[in-house]
């Protein structure tokens, strides 16, 4: 039996590395403990040489795909006795070197799956996995836990917590983990009042943008104007109220089938547009829909849904 203590330094925090590591250590046969530092993340591994060595080729090569490992420093240890399980323990503060913090990610489809067919999850806005939703929005110190986010407020009930505790579920330890049961939840407010009905929500604001009006839709770490592009007036409108008489807006269009109508898109554009911080990109024209958008320009601002809120607002649009 050999053993190692290993430092693995970059972007590994908030990317589901905690479970990879659990679940590598497992395969292999390999008794041990992971935690999160404020350097990144920190582990200790036991077991046969064969395991060990297959193990550290799995962390380097084999990390989870938002992850971006620079650099793992490995040393031998003397191997604890009596150890015989590998477990995620708590994590710790450490001086010196500060860890990246995972960008926020666009919403999965197995997610946007769970929000059709899961009881707790159908049409459920906050919806999100160790492969995405929020992360840097979220994180209020570091090392990235529960406990030092937005979500610590927000307490995991059974069938979440069962989640969260399962190594061959994609919500092992996924941090911001939650549900219509115990997660937060969407209001809508105007001159008349508010409420939190999703449904309710959905249509009216539904109704607002179709009626021509404006609504601020809370997004990953702010909010969004929206307004139907097509209505002149209500684009108009918007211009008047920003102070804003020509600069550009970007657009935001329900999938690619719809930016197709109106851009030109290449393979390269595409894979930005559908990548997992889901970006505006500057596309050539191919007609004039939104004329007032950005006016004397040959290329137009185009987004595609990131959050579960807005892929479900889609499906209320009239547009």
């Amino acid at each position: 039996m050999i053993a190692r203590h290993i430092h693995v330094y970059g972007l590994v925090q908030g990317v589901g590395f905690r479970p990879f590591v659990y679940r590598i250590a497992a395969e292999n046969g390999l008794s041990g403990w992971v935690k999160n530092t404020t350097r990144g993340v920190e582990l200790e591994i036991q077991g046969s040489e064969a395991g060990v060595f297959s193990f550290l080729h799995s962390l380097e090569y084999h990390a989870p795909p938002l992850s971006r490992v620079e650099r793992v420093i490995s040393e031998e240890t003397t191997p604890e006795a009596g150890r015989s399980s590998f477990e995620i323990i708590k994590s710790r503060s450490s001086s010196g070197e500060i860890t990246r913090v995972s960008p926020d990610v666009c919403v999965c489809d197995d997610c946007l799956s769970d929000m059709e067919t899961q009881p707790n999850r159908i049409d459920y806005p906050f919806t999100n996995c160790t492969n995405c939703g929020p992360r840097f929005t979220i994180i209020r110190d570091l090392p990235y836990d529960r406990g030092k986010t937005t979500m610590e407020s927000f307490n995991l009930c059974s069938s979440c917590r069962a989640e969260y505790e399962d190594i061959t579920n994609r919500r092992f330890h996924a941090q911001p983990n939650a549900c219509a049961d115990c997660g937060p939840v969407c209001t809508f407010t105007d001159r008349h009042g508010s409420f939190s009905e999703i449904r309710r929500v959905l249509t009216e604001t539904a109704k607002v943008i179709d009626g021509g009006g404006i609504a601020a839709v809370k997004a990953l770490g702010g909010f969004h104007l929206v307004c139907d592009a097509l209505n002149e007036e209500a684009v108009g409108s918007l211009r008047r109220r920003k102070h804003r008489e020509a600069k550009p807006f970007a657009l935001m269009a329900r999938d690619l089938e719809t930016v197709r109508t109106f851009v030109l898109v290449s393979s390269e554009e595409e894979a930005l547009l559908t990548g997992m911080r889901r970006p505006i990109v500057l596309l050539k024209r191919s007609s004039d829909p939104a004329s007032s958008v950005a006016w004397g320009l040959d290329t137009l601002g185009v987004m595609l849904p990131c959050t579960p809120l807005q892929v479900l607002l889609f499906r209320y649009l009239k547009t």
